[in-house]
């Protein structure tokens, strides 16, 4: 027997089962109270996110803490308002005169520190006259600028736009995340449809809505609170949303489908709840474990926007599975054999549903070898684009055409260079103090700096009040985003000081080094994370084959992912359909956070099928049949559940960043592969061709197997009795045929 089925885990899970089917009100009642007092935190006092990415350890992590430490409110945000004259210079006299008023109504809305007018001299406005751009500073940090702060410096600069001057935010105002409420409603609409056409009536079907949206309020509540303790991005939240409601309404399906079974079956509806809890809910601890052990891996990596993604998106996956094994049972046992009320007229729910799987798996087990070698073939194709992956950096460029970001950056990049939307800072730490910004020795590296290839503009040099520090502002020649700033950065870094030690910083050079230790740290991650994950399934089946062939199977869901980001973002394959206008970079921290996730969902099936060969193999010990029962048992509910989660993923890439596309993407082909290919054809391929080797133990083997009914022995591929489900006629019909 394997863990999962008689386990610690299944003792435990049944001795949960049965406190929830006594006490099942106390659970309701604790989670509304839970999810009221979540929600209301995240009204009353917000989602704080950080964009600006730290990297302790790198160059340009210790260039911005010596300047945060020797610089007077250097940590605090500085945002722009752009501005576009829509007739003649920005510097003509009435022109002028309404952006003054703009910037005076400007400077009295709160958290405004002060506010630079755009002008000639600070070559803050462009040469034809036409753009520029004033800078408002402001007495919080990045992470606390608001969508309503900066509504607000917007809504307040209505002087200069009444006079025909175009007004845009640029920088820290203009970074707020948009909403996914478009994403969550797309992909809750799809999950209804498909939970009501599986269940076949409304109250079965809302169940697990039910359980995912709590899931939502919860996790992703609980992660928005965790914005005021420690730095998160906005795509923390986005991330956990597309996680939560996949995982959320997946888990909640599987013990839905296995109460509703055994209630077909005559158990009472206590034992039916109770029941449902020790076996399915088994599975979805190791399934959600998996995932979470996945997530933790990342910390491998010794990156804190991977590290916070991480440990984010697990706890959400933490919720799904308090929610799956504790909530919906206790509405379960609340609604008793209810749970079929509200029929859907016209839709006649099927008991099995496994006729379509049973033949599959048949024609597969018959020629395993054929379908072993064509869906390895198909994989590779699939995963081929992976070799042309580069890792590179976004910038506010790559976001859809007409969003504020966008157009702010347009227009920057329009007037003054493409290199000013990624500024960088020069910072020398110097043995001994120098003597104010003329000293020689700062003039010596600022001009070594100004004659570095690369570089458009260095301005004066800024000392610090003890003469310690001094830094130089550089703007490349090239974007944010063009590999050719990552060389520039190279090149800076090689400027020789004498009496100091030199460092670049801003936010390409710390998302150049972020790139470059990603790259460093993938193969540890990748290999902590497979081997623990195969350790995960080796405790639950206790079968070593079995955990090596999943990880296995899991690499090549994951590389067809992989293959897929490139074709579209990079190579621009139908990248229209996605909302851009042309290929992207793919951001550094994408794949290894996919490789994460998705090793971690792509698992879930792979535990929900695994469970039901191996009852089938306990019964019956013959392989070849055990592979087929599974298969057929358990194919319609993970296709529903796999379903689910592929357009909630897909919803995703309605969402306007590119990296929340990528994320979506990426997870909808690779639980589409997985649910597919791989386990429609893959793995009852590979099954059949390792045969008995499947459940050999290094402790305790196999060689044989009694049949519980006629008591003689199988060999592989020879079923020795009857199996005690019964199969469809096509896979009977293979049975005989083969003996």
């Amino acid at each position: 027997m394997n863990t999962v089925e008689t386990g610690a885990v299944h003792r435990m899970m049944a001795a949960l089962g049965g406190l929830v089917v006594r006490r099942p009100w106390w659970v309701i009642g604790g989670w509304l109270l839970l999810t009221v007092t979540v929600a209301g935190l995240v009204v009353g006092v917000g989602r704080p996110t950080e964009e600006d990415v730290s990297l302790p350890g790198s160059d340009g992590q210790i260039g911005r803490d010596l300047l945060d430490t020797h610089f007077t409110g250097s940590g605090d945000a500085t945002g722009q308002l752009i501005f576009e004259a829509g007739d003649g210079r920005l510097d003509d006299p009435a022109t002028a005169a309404a952006i003054t008023a703009a910037l005076t109504e400007v400077s009295e809305v709160a958290h405004v520190v002060s506010v630079t007018p755009p002008s000639v001299e600070a070559g803050t406005i462009s040469a034809d006259g036409r753009i520029g751009y004033a800078s408002v500073r402001l007495d919080v940090g990045p992470r606390s600028v608001t969508r309503q702060l900066s509504d607000d410096i917007v809504a307040a600069a209505a002087p200069a736009r009444d006079a025909g001057v175009a007004t845009v935010p640029g920088g820290p105002l203009a970074r707020q995340g948009p909403s996914t409420h478009a994403s969550e409603l797309l992909g809750l609409g799809v999950a209804v449809i498909v939970l009501v056409l599986v269940f076949g009536g409304l109250v079965a079907a809302a169940l697990p809505l039910v359980s995912g949206v709590l899931t939502l309020i919860v996790g992703v509540g609980a992660v928005g609170l965790a914005g005021h303790l420690t730095d998160l991005p906005g795509v923390a939240s986005t991330l956990a949303t597309m996680i939560g409601l996949g995982v959320g309404i997946d888990y909640a399906l599987f013990l839905v489908t296995r109460y509703r079974t055994l209630l077909d079956e005559g158990v009472p509806v206590r034992a039916a709840v109770a029941a449902s809890v020790a076996s399915s809910g088994s599975a979805v601890v190791f399934a959600g474990g998996t995932v979470i052990v996945a997530l933790c891996g990342l910390a491998v990596a010794q990156v804190p926007i991977l590290t916070a993604l991480g440990w984010t998106a697990g706890l959400v996956v933490l919720v799904a599975v308090a929610a799956a094994t504790t909530l919906l049972p206790a509405l379960l046992t609340v609604l008793g054999h209810r749970i079929g009320a509200l029929r859907v007229p016209g839709l006649r729910r099927r008991a099995g549903g496994g006729a379509f799987w049973g033949r599959l798996a048949d024609r597969v087990t018959r020629r395993p070898g054929w379908y072993a070698l064509g869906t390895a073939l198909l994989l590779a194709l699939l995963a081929a684009p992976t070799t042309a992956l580069q890792l590179g950096q976004l910038d506010a460029g790559d976001d859809p055409p007409g969003s504020a970001s966008r157009v702010g950056h347009d227009l920057m990049a329009e007037g003054f260079g493409p290199g000013v939307n990624g500024m960088l800072s020069v910072v020398v730490d110097w043995d001994t103090p120098v003597d104010g910004a003329n000293d020689p020795r700062l003039l010596a590296v600022r001009q070594q700096v100004a004659a570095t290839d690369g570089v458009a503009v260095a301005g004066p040099p800024a000392v610090s009040d003890d003469g310690r520090v001094a830094t130089v502002r550089v703007q490349p020649t090239t974007a944010p985003s063009d590999p050719a700033t990552v060389d520039t950065i190279g090149a800076l870094r090689a400027v020789a000081v004498d009496g100091g030690r030199l460092h670049v910083t801003g936010a390409p050079a710390i998302r150049a080094d972020l790139g470059e230790r990603v790259g460093d740290r993938m193969p540890w991650v990748i290999g902590t994370v497979v081997v623990v994950s195969a350790l995960l399934l080796l405790i639950a089946f206790r079968a070593p084959v079995l955990a090596v062939k999943a990880a296995v199977m899991n690499l090549l869901s994951v590389g067809a992912a992989y293959g897929a980001l490139v074709a579209v973002f990079v190579w621009g394959w139908g990248i229209a359909a996605t909302g851009l206008d042309g290929p992207v970079p793919v951001e550094a921290y994408v794949p290894m956070m996919l490789f994460a996730l998705l090793f971690g969902l792509s698992m879930d099936y792979e535990v929900f099928l695994l469970t039901a060969v191996g009852e089938s193999w306990q019964r019956t010990g013959d392989n070849l049949l055990s592979v087929r029962t599974g298969l057929a048992a358990t194919g319609r509910v993970i296709t529903s559940a796999a379903l689910i989660m592929v357009c909630v993923f897909a919803s995703f890439v309605v969402n306007p960043s590119p990296v929340v596309k990528m994320f979506g993407l990426g997870m909808a082909v690779a639980i589409t592969v997985d649910a597919t290919i791989i386990r429609g054809l893959l793995v009852p391929a590979t099954m059949a061709l390792l045969g008995r080797a499947n459940w050999w133990r290094p402790t305790r083997g196999r060689g044989t197997h009694q049949s519980p009914r006629t008591g003689t022995q199988s060999d592989d591929g020879l079923p020795a009795g009857e199996p005690n489900q019964p199969l469809s006629a096509g896979m009977e019909a293979a049975v005989h045929r083969r003996r």
